[in-house]
């Protein structure tokens, strides 16, 4: 029962849910109250698919969005999203931003801002076909952007930290606005409906580029609405998640503590967060990220060889408030790379396979039968074990061996 600003289930009382109404849109009591068509909670729900080529190899845009439709069942047509990576090689040196707006009003006042911190490169409405499975629709448009270059130096920060607080800035304190994808050569796409639907008006076949991942929603916490989708990103970081983060409240104060807002009340928009902040600012690799949001037990640290035992205490030590309890399985992409990861329990499912250069991830395998019929290596990842793809000649971590607490031996992908 929702009345007012207080929200009573089962006869408790709590008053912290429906601050996100001061979003981006006004979400409805029947939003609040909707999990699906029938209102049942599915907390096992959410599909996750991805595709990689090693060698740059250009994967359309329409292979994902197969993938997507054989675990339609995963999703309640609440949320579904991709990100694509390479995308737009005539404009690889720019930041790409793509921004829903509530209203007119909220587009001018951050297109000014833009204009003031931005040298705005192109400008436009992000090409969509009508669907009528799609429905109430923002405003969506895209920009490829620099920072000015005397703000930028005067600044005393690097481009992409500089990129990062304006965008922060921007979905924080711009009412109506929120920027959704803000990276180099690569962009998401989402919004309200089934994945395939989604894929289907961003006319997903006409992108193309070496890495993709998708997301099918089934929202257990939140209600399902455009922002809300995923994938969740910062600048070119992105995630996709299925399952549930039960240290949400404690993750989050932590990372808010070193400038970041978490405003969505999600718990993906705080994975992306806490990623960003290991590997971009405090420079470990994402096998090391790994190893931090999904920590080994200490009774498994204790019996670890020397040489895992001190990187995983270390880790464990230095950033306790990033452990990340509860079911998941996550997809995160970055230029250059892919990589997959389970909770230390395997309590979500996700399984790989290979062919040549294409490595594919997908919560079931029909997704991944449905990208490449022929694709083989078929396997699990154990819980806590990243599988890490990235393009050839890119620095890449070092063997997963000496990095994942839980791996025995490298894996050959």
């Amino acid at each position: 029962n929702v009345s007012g600003n207080r929200l009573t289930v089962g006869g408790r009382t709590g008053y912290n849910i429906i601050v996100i109404k001061c979003l981006i849109f006004d979400v409805t009591e029947e939003q609040m109250n909707t999990e699906g068509e029938k209102g049942n909670r599915i907390p096992s729900g959410c599909a996750i698919a991805g595709v990689f080529s090693e060698t740059g190899e250009n994967v359309s845009g329409s292979i994902i969005t197969d993938a997507m439709r054989t675990m339609r069942e995963r999703s309640n047509g609440l949320g579904g999203g991709f990100a694509g990576y390479g995308i737009y090689p005539q404009y690889k040196d720019y930041y790409a931003f793509h921004v829903f707006y509530a209203d007119k009003e909220a587009k001018k006042a951050c297109e000014d801002y833009l204009d003031e911190k931005f040298e705005i490169i192109n400008l436009s409405k992000i090409p969509v076909r009508k669907n009528p499975r799609i429905t109430d629709e923002p405003l969506i448009w895209r920009y490829f952007v620099m920072p000015d270059h005397n703000l930028l130096r005067d600044s005393q920060l690097d481009e992409r930290e500089y990129v990062a607080r304006r965008v922060i800035k921007i979905n924080n304190e711009i009412k109506g606005a929120y920027v959704f994808s803000s990276g180099k050569n690569m962009g998401c796409f989402k919004g309200v409906g089934y994945p395939e639907d989604i894929g289907d008006y961003y006319k997903l076949e006409e992108y193309a580029g070496y890495g993709w991942t998708a997301h099918g929603r089934y929202p257990t916490n939140t209600p399902g609405w455009w922002g809300g989708a995923h994938p969740f990103s910062l600048l070119d970081l992105t995630v996709v998640h299925n399952g549930e983060i039960s240290s949400y409240d404690a993750n989050r104060r932590f990372i808010e503590m070193f400038g970041y807002k978490c405003t969505l009340l999600t718990d993906t928009e705080v994975i992306t967060y806490a990623l960003d902040f290991l590997v971009r600012k405090k420079g470990l690799t994402m096998s090391e990220a790994a190893a931090v949001i999904a920590a080994p037990f200490w009774t498994t640290i204790e019996h670890m060889p020397e040489e895992r035992r001190v990187v995983c205490e270390y880790l464990r030590k230095e950033f306790p408030g990033l452990l990340m309890t509860g079911p998941f399985s996550i997809l995160v992409g970055w230029n250059g790379g892919m990589m997959a990861l389970n909770d230390r329990l395997k309590l979500r499912s996700m399984v790989t396979a290979k062919n040549g250069s294409r490595t594919y991830f997908a919560s079931e395998e029909c997704a991944i039968r449905r990208m490449d019929e022929n694709a083989g290596g078929l396997f699990a990842p154990r819980g806590g074990e990243p599988v890490i793809v990235t393009l050839k000649g890119e620095k890449s971590d070092p063997p997963i061996t000496n990095l994942n607490c839980f791996a025995e031996g490298n894996i050959d992908i």
